[in-house]
Parts: structure tokens; C-alpha cells; sequence
């Protein structure tokens, strides 16, 4: 199996399933002597993590992190970074009793195609839980570029069919997407939808819906010509996250309705001196290069697979048609735990851009 690892000069290689031992990371190409706060990483790890709210699966994990190596001292080595997670609280049983039965709507079916096997546990290696990895390299890519003045937003914008009816500023999703459970900038829509889960959560069924992840302070220069443009690698970084099943930069689809003098980004000088946009319909990149507007993405995400309600599947062995229901520890919806872990594809792709312009030796005094 490939296409476990992410970048070109930041490496970030996953590995582990859902349950097997651990999940873990390792990440290469930072240099040694740079000082990582490693409690920065235990509080994203807290924001993916389950079963802190009826909106969430109930599988309680520790999700503590263990430093293999590339770490001592609280400063990097040079030599790659391995973390790990041991997975604890997981239960295989329910799985066993319908390993030939694939799941609708999960990866069960493709891996079994592609490979004639695969782990039935949990979804192995197409676990939601592999995302832990991202999160541990995402916080310290964004500790990395916050040193560069670089800072990543996210928050909701819909769950179902309950939506904010106002793009908030900036300081709004500061102050209030960390504030609910759903991590939605307006404090109403957030109870809305909130209970739009839970209705769900009560009909054994699921719910989907739209995260936007910003990036402010990117400085214009970073996204290579042609195949490695910076949104290119940014909508594959996206869209590798479990359940993601559109990105969009900027504007996106809504620029199909418009007009070309009404999408294109008119220019100004601004007060520091700097050109920028009056608007923003570009999302930050032009030709596949940063512009140093503010990046913007959006990711729609699917209602999560595993629902109580009955399907129908086939049995592998005997290639006849069944019914399915899904038991154990499922999430009713997956959007708020998806947050952080955007910003995490997010950093990444961002990093590696930015040290392929620069390199570290060329930043690393101001870093220290």
C-alpha cells in the first residue's frame, strides 16, 4: 500500500489502524533546535477527540501522545519526529460478526476489491481515528508558521440543512467557533444545529455538512506553476481527510453564477503599502500562487456512514444479498471533529510550500 506520506521537504508519513496498537507519525525535514510546545499538540488532539458530548462517538480514548524520537529537551534533533498514540478503548467484536458484510457508505468494499482482503475492524486504515496522526503533524506545522506570523481559522458554516446566515469576521470565529460543541461562530445557529444532530442521533441516522479553514498573514510567493499550484495541493490535502467529498477555494462553485467583473479581485494599494484585493473571490491564490490575501477554503463532509438504520450489503462469501445495521461507537455527525483536522492539511500544505520557497536556515534565527 502507498500514499501514506504528504509533502515534499515537511514529510508527514501516517500509519497505524483503528484497532491495532497505535496510531503514530512520523515527520521529517525539520531541522534541530527548534523549540516545540508539546502541549499545543495535546490540546488539538482534544479537539478531535471522541466522546466528550452526546454529539460525538461515546468511544472514550486517552489519546496520549508518546515521543519516540526527533524530540529532547522540548527541542527538535533533526531526526524525524515519531509520535504515537496507543488505542485503548475499542472493541472488535461487533466487527467479527459481519467481516464478510461490507458497510454501505464506508471503504470496506473498495479495499476488499483493490486488495481480495482487508481489516474489517473499525475500517483499518480508512478509520476516521487516522486523522490523530494529521493533528499531531498539523499542530506543529502550525506552531512552525506561527513563528512566520501565520494563524488558521476554522469553524462551521452548516450541519443538515441548518446554516449561518452570515459569513462572520475574522474575530467572531476567534471568539466563538471554540465556545459550542459544534464550533460555529454564531452562538444561535450552533444550537440549531446541535439539535440537528441529535434528532438524527435519535432517528439512528446521520447528519453532514460544510467547515470553512482560513489562513491569515500567508505571504504571497508560495504554490509552484502548473501541477504543484498551491490550491491544487491544497484541495488534495482536503480532500484526503475521511469523509470530505468537496473542496472549494474562495468564492467555489458560486462563481459559476457570477459575472467576470464581478468575480475578479480588484486591486488597491493599501495603507502599509502592500497591493491587496478588494474582494475575495480569488481565496488568496492567483495562478495557483498565494497573493497574501487570506486563504479560504471550504469542505463539505459527509453524513457519517455507520447508522443504526437497516441497509442492505452483500455477503462476500456467498455473494447474496443482506440486510446490515450498524452497531457500536459511532459519531452522528463528524463535522466538528473534522475542524481541527483541516487545519491541520491546511498547515501542512502551507509549510511545505513555504519552505520550498525559503528553507529552513533562511527563517531558523527568527524561529529561535
Amino acid at each position: 500500500m502507498t500514499g501514506n506520506t504528504f509533502g515534499k521537504i515537511f514529510r508527514v508519513t501516517t500509519f497505524g489502524e483503528s484497532h491495532q496498537e497505535a496510531i503514530g507519525v512520523v515527520i521529517d525535514g525539520i531541522p534541530a533546535g527548534i523549540e516545540l510546545d508539546l502541549e499545543k499538540i495535546k490540546e488539538d488532539l482534544e479537539r478531535r477527540k471522541p466522546g466528550k458530548s452526546p454529539l460525538t462517538s461515546p468511544r472514550e480514548e486517552e489519546d496520549e501522545i508518546e515521543v519516540l524520537s526527533g524530540i529532547f529537551q522540548g527541542k527538535t534533533t533533526g531526526s524525524p519526529i515519531a509520535i504515537i498514540v496507543r488505542n485503548k478503548a475499542f472493541d472488535s467484536k461487533p466487527y467479527e460478526e459481519r467481516k464478510l458484510k461490507p458497510r454501505p457508505g464506508h471503504a470496506d468494499l473498495a479495499y476488499w476489491l483493490k486488495y481480495g482482503f482487508y481489516d474489517y475492524r473499525g475500517g483499518g486504515r480508512a478509520s476516521g481515528r487516522e486523522t490523530l496522526a494529521r493533528v499531531i503533524a498539523g499542530s506543529i506545522a502550525k506552531q512552525l508558521l506561527a513563528f512566520k506570523g501565520i494563524e488558521i481559522l476554522s469553524h462551521t458554516l452548516q450541519i443538515g440543512k441548518v446554516r449561518i446566515e452570515k459569513q462572520p469576521s475574522f474575530d467572531e470565529i476567534r471568539e466563538n467557533s471554540r465556545n459550542n460543541e459544534v464550533g460555529c461562530a454564531d452562538p444561535k445557529k450552533a444550537k440549531e444545529m446541535e439539535k440537528e444532530i441529535l434528532k438524527a442521533k435519535a432517528e439512528n441516522d446521520s447528519v453532514g455538512g460544510i467547515i470553512e479553514v482560513i489562513a491569515l498573514n500567508v505571504p504571497p510567493g508560495l504554490g509552484e506553476p502548473v501541477f504543484d499550484k498551491l490550491d491544487a495541493n491544497l484541495a488534495k490535502a482536503l480532500m484526503s481527510i475521511p469523509a470530505v467529498k468537496a473542496v472549494e477555494i474562495g468564492s467555489g462553485f458560486k462563481l459559476a453564477e457570477m459575472k467576470g467583473s464581478e468575480t475578479n479581485d480588484q486591486f488597491y494599494i493599501a495603507e502599509d503599502g502592500k497591493i491587496k484585493t478588494y474582494t475575495n473571490h480569488a481565496g488568496g491564490i492567483l495562478g495557483g500562487i498565494s497573493t497574501g490575501m487570506p486563504i479560504i477554503a471550504r469542505l463539505a463532509i459527509k453524513p457519517t456512514s455507520s447508522i443504526g438504520k437497516e441497509q442492505f450489503t452483500v455477503n462476500l462469501k456467498n455473494f447474496t444479498q443482506e440486510k446490515i445495521s450498524i452497531t457500536g461507537k459511532h459519531d452522528p455527525c463528524i463535522v466538528p471533529r473534522v475542524l481541527v483536522v483541516a487545519e491541520a492539511m491546511m498547515a501542512i500544505t502551507l509549510l511545505d510550500h513555504l519552505l520550498l520557497v525559503e528553507g529552513f536556515e533562511k527563517w531558523k534565527e527568527r524561529i529561535n
